[in-house]
């Protein structure tokens, strides 16, 4: 996971950006996903990761 670049939409800016401190979380319910903020306006960004 770490040598791709981790991208989320964030919702201020309304486009998709690379995740800056993306680091991997796990759900409650056992999903993974990936955590972070927008490198342009610093708010909080969250995409989910497949597999």
């Amino acid at each position: 996971m770490a040598a791709a670049k981790a991208t989320g939409y964030c919702v201020k800016c309304k486009e998709k950006v690379d995740i800056k401190g993306a680091k991997e979380v796990t759900m409650k319910n056992g999903r993974n996903a990936m955590s972070g903020t927008c490198p342009k306006c610093e708010t909080k960004v969250f995409c989910f990761v497949k597999g």
